[in-house]
């Protein structure tokens, strides 16, 4: 049985359940999830067949987005990728790369928080504000001040931030009742 176990992969996913956060719901295990789910996007460095092997990379991805953007502003050029109102040229610069990365490394820490601290009102409601906060931005980009389009890496954040902002705001509640 262990050897079939083994073979089948489900060993690996007995450990990675194991990482997970271990209050009752799915939002907890979302929130340390997507997290990760973003830098693999973000970086393209990994794939989806690697969540068992690097989750715990989550950190430390974390922390090379924010070292890549703070040495170069061409990963958040690329989020920012212009559109006909900046003649298709990206409206970034390194000031503001750098201000992207230490938004996002903040964000990923106060999620991380709040994964394994779901039933704490004050980092649950920090939590799902970085969201938010994050949904505005990105639809303001988008809408107001038209420095991207809604195509490539746009998407995903945006995407993430809405499900994330409602998910957290609809089961408020539940997690801290």
């Amino acid at each position: 049985n262990q050897a079939w176990l083994s073979r089948s992969g489900l060993t690996k996913m007995v450990q990675l359940t194991e990482l997970l956060p271990s209050e009752p719901g799915l939002l907890p295990k979302w929130l340390a999830v997507v997290g990760y789910l973003h830098h693999c996007f973000a970086n393209a460095a990994a794939g989806l067949e690697a969540i068992a092997d690097r989750i715990l990379q989550v950190a430390a991805i974390s922390v090379a987005n924010t070292i890549s953007a703070y040495r170069s502003p061409e990963y958040t050029q690329q989020l920012y990728m212009g559109s006909p109102i900046t003649n298709n040229k990206s409206p970034v610069n390194d000031l503001s790369s750098r201000l992207f990365a230490t938004w996002t490394f903040t964000s990923a820490i106060i999620r991380g928080y709040a994964a394994y601290n779901i039933r704490n009102p004050a980092i649950y409601d920090m939590a799902m504000w970085t969201y938010g906060i994050a949904l505005i931005h990105f639809v303001a980009e988008l809408a107001a001040f038209r420095s991207t389009c809604f195509k490539g890496r746009f998407v995903f954040p945006i995407v993430v931030a809405s499900s994330s902002f409602l998910w957290m705001a609809t089961q408020r509640g539940w997690y801290l009742s």
